[in-house]
């Protein structure tokens, strides 16, 4: 057997890495609504039109082996598996380049995170508890959304496959192990609180939804529930916005569709105006307030932008009557949720905790089996050249014998193997833990 020790470095790992696949290491880049303002955020948005475009892109930069972009109005992140190379792949030029963006304006926002880290902050994302929102259930679907996209452009295979499957999993048991999404809660129906908290109460008010996507249809749901007798769709794509007009006929609301091009012409009709589309201008801006508050005869209007890119432009504030929040606003009335589910979110973090556990130990593990694989196939092969060498010399023994003789052999080698596979196993845990 001392042929099979030659084969082993001190520390017990097999010499041969021709035979093993090259390490990898996984980082995860990012910038969110808890590190950057809105004004920074929206330069960096990617629409799902060009989500494809996008993770391509990332996929080309040299060492990323696999990649994944998930953008949302509240943050950009990517998340990559990358080839252990002496230079590693420069993720914050990346966005610099793609987006056209200064390095001088990301680099104060930026968060990194690393191995673990990049599996924890992964599950925490995918469970809604880094949500500006805690809680929200829309993550986890633009989460599947980019994993989705990434696998139909080949950025994702064997190490961000199994790592995203099990945030799936992770997300789904914090969901029905707790009660963090006990109450339906989403950037839209912060929305739509804030606009109940403005008037006291919503019935006999005229809202314009500007935008026919998911964050309008779950606006206008609980504007209904709020009190709201009276909905205005607009979209310009005027079948989504008779679509999403449709869902609400026999409801307690009156339901219309606005043409996109008569919006400007009779936006003042509404009291409220919440805008979620995904146009990269400014929809609204401040000449726009003062017609509308001029036909309005001076009464109040409040726009509520849960776009990113912003839909209004700020200057809207500035004429008197017109009020507007964007999405960094609602997060001072997120933080009422946040306090609500204190406790729930707790529970949260511990399973995400051990879930990353469970996770690191099974990567482990997995590290450890190439080297494992090797080592027995070149026990397996002394064994048989030994055996035959001694094929002569054996020829006298019954089948029964031989057979025998086998199993011995094959016992030996086992018994002889076990201490240096148990050796593999303990480098592998004390190199990640290191």
């Amino acid at each position: 057997m001392s042929q099979i020790l030659n084969e082993m470095n001190p520390k017990g790992m097999a010499v041969d890495a021709a035979e093993r696949p090259a390490a990898r290491s996984l980082v995860l880049l990012g910038i969110n609504h808890n590190t950057a303002p809105i004004e920074v955020r929206e330069r960096l948005s990617v629409p799902l039109t060009r989500l494809a475009d996008a993770t391509r892109s990332l996929l080309h930069q040299p060492g990323i082996r696999e990649g994944l972009i998930l953008s949302t109005c509240n943050r950009i992140e990517l998340l990559t598996s990358q080839e252990a190379l002496p230079s590693a792949p420069d993720l914050p030029r990346f966005l610099e380049e793609y987006f056209s963006v200064p390095a001088v304006l990301l680099a104060p926002h930026l968060y990194e995170y690393r191995e673990r880290e990049a599996v924890r902050h992964l599950f925490r994302v995918a469970s809604s508890l880094d949500s500006m929102v805690v809680g929200e259930p829309q993550i986890l679907g633009q989460v599947k959304e980019s994993y989705g996209v990434a696998r139909q452009v080949g950025a994702v295979s064997s190490s961000l496959e199994g790592l995203l499957q099990r945030a799936f999993t992770v997300a789904k048991k914090v969901r029905s192990e707790t009660e963090i999404g006990s109450s339906s809660v989403s950037i839209a129906s912060v929305a739509v609180d804030l606009a109940r908290k403005i008037f006291g109460t919503l019935e006999g008010k005229t809202v314009l939804l500007v935008g026919a996507g998911k964050m309008s249809s779950l606006a206008a749901r609980h504007l209904i529930q709020q009190g709201a007798s009276n909905i205005l769709v607009t979209n310009r794509t005027k079948e989504r916005a008779e679509a999403l007009a449709a869902e609400f006929l026999g409801t307690s609301a009156s339901t219309a569709v606005l043409p996109f091009d008569q919006l400007y012409s009779h936006a003042d009709r509404a009291d409220i105006v919440i805008t979620s589309t995904g146009s990269d201008q400014k929809i609204f801006n401040r000449s726009h307030g003062q017609h509308f508050l001029e036909r309005r005869r001076h009464r109040p209007m409040f726009f509520i932008d849960i776009a990113v890119p912003r839909d209004v432009d700020p200057a809207m504030n500035q004429v008197e009557g017109c009020f507007v929040y964007d999405i960094d606003d609602l997060q001072q009335v997120a933080q009422s949720n946040l306090a609500d589910r204190g406790r729930e979110a707790e529970a949260a973090e511990s399973i995400v905790a051990k879930e990353v556990d469970r996770y690191q130990q099974r990567v482990q593990s997995l590290d450890a089996v190439p080297a494992i694989l090797s080592l027995q196939q070149n026990a397996e092969a002394v064994r048989a050249a030994e055996l035959a060498k001694s094929a002569k010399r054996l020829a006298g023994l019954t089948v029964e014998q031989q057979v025998a003789v086998d199993a011995l052999t094959r016992s030996l080698t086992a018994k002889l193997l076990h201490p240096q596979i148990v050796a593999i196993r303990r480098a592998s845990t004390a190199a990640e833990e290191e």
